[in-house]
């Protein structure tokens, strides 16, 4: 399974990408197989903003609804509209396409709270 290493990782299989002072957030490959065909995702308004651990959107696949988590706190300044009229970009590319929204983050320091590779690669398999 694809785990990409420069990425941080959080227990609700959230992934997070830092770039500067904003981090682009989606769902793991890991995820979104146990979800299976996603057909919906709920993404969070422009402006909103968000507490580390709070939910901010939810995925509905073929099996189940799922909620979506912050890894970061902050403000959401970006939003991936493509998974309107696509929402499948989340199981065929969950690091790139499927991306979910970007996080102005109050606290950058907060990411290294976050799993690296290898501390998410034993959750998933435990």
């Amino acid at each position: 399974m694809e785990l990409p290493e420069e990425l941080r990782y959080s227990e609700e299989h959230e992934w997070v990408r830092v770039e500067g002072e904003r981090a682009v957030i989606g769902i793991t490959a890991y995820a979104q197989d146990a979800l299976g065909d996603v057909v919906y995702v709920q993404v969070p308004d422009v402006g909103l903003a968000v507490i580390a651990k709070a939910s901010i959107g939810e995925i509905e696949s073929t099996k189940s609804v799922s909620e979506i988590y912050s890894p970061v706190t902050g403000t959401v300044i970006e939003v991936n509209s493509d998974l309107e009229n696509a929402p499948e970009a989340v199981n065929s590319d969950p690091y790139g396409a499927g991306w979910i929204c970007v996080i102005e983050m109050a606290d950058p320091t907060e990411v290294e709270a976050l799993m690296d590779r290898g501390q998410y690669q034993a959750l998933i398999q435990a």
